[in-house]
């Protein structure tokens, strides 16, 4: 089967299957909301704040305070994408249609990637106007140093948890099993280890917590993480290259 018709049939795949429709929907609606509504508290708190917290102010990152839950929909739809035809069995299908595996799974990812692209920058914009409405006379401009780039990583960023997500249930076929190891790897595990001292310095390189420092414009005081926001881009480029690398090869070593 050529590359063009495979890409058709990924796309007509995942068009077809409500359930990721649905959670790409609930990705834009949880960040876009939650955004705004913390935008206003922040608003309405900046006064009571000292000077020091005054000076680490960032207004573009307030405004994607909600790709934190946000992500986790994301995540979500990336399992989903991939492990679907696993737990309904029509993967053997899709791999007698495609036997070349690396062509199948690369087009299935490719196909994802972009839609979870259009949708992730789209929220990511939305996010930020709406988040700065908010802000009143703290608001930030896109105009602003830093700002444009914090804005597009946003989508960036949520395009490449998914894909992270991808390669992980490429790698566990088990959609269950995938959602049961990437939920608390994000919600619990990068969490403790970044906010425990002992092991602050491992949580910063994880994919979650370096690829959210795109977002930032105004660096937290104190800030000493040994990268930028182009860094900690690289950092979880690499973790989603492993990822889908581990499902691939593993794709090509075992049965379906």
């Amino acid at each position: 089967m050529s590359s063009g018709r495979v890409l058709k049939s990924e796309w007509t795949k995942i068009r077809s299957v409500s359930s990721t429709v649905w959670t790409l929907s609930l990705a834009a609606v949880v960040t876009i909301g939650l955004g705004l509504l913390i935008s206003i508290l922040a608003k309405n708190d900046f006064d009571k704040m000292d000077a020091r917290d005054k000076l680490a102010f960032d207004p573009t990152a307030i405004s994607f305070a909600g790709m934190g839950l946000g992500q986790l929909a994301m995540i979500v739809f990336g399992v989903l994408v991939v492990s679907n035809e696993y737990s309904t069995g029509m993967i053997r299908t899709s791999l007698a249609a495609v036997p070349q595996r690396g062509k199948f799974l690369f087009s299935k990812i490719a196909v994802a990637t972009v839609l979870a692209l259009v949708v992730a920058m789209a929220t990511s914009f939305i996010s930020f106007f709406v988040g700065q409405s908010a802000m009143g006379d703290h608001k930030a401009a896109l105009g602003d140093p830093g700002v444009l780039r914090a804005v597009i990583g946003g989508g960036v960023y949520m395009t490449l948890i998914a894909v992270f997500s991808m390669g992980v249930a490429a790698m566990l076929r088990s959609p269950m099993l995938s959602l049961g190891i990437l939920m608390p790897f994000f919600f619990l595990i990068s969490s403790i280890l970044g906010n425990v001292s002992a092991t602050k310095k491992i949580g910063r390189f994880l994919p979650d917590q370096a690829g959210s420092k795109i977002m930032e414009v105004v660096s937290p005081v104190n800030d000493d993480t040994p990268y930028g926001p182009w860094g900690g881009l690289a950092i979880m480029l690499a973790w989603v290259a492993v990822a889908v690398l581990g499902g691939f090869v593993l794709l090509k070593r075992r049965d379906a």
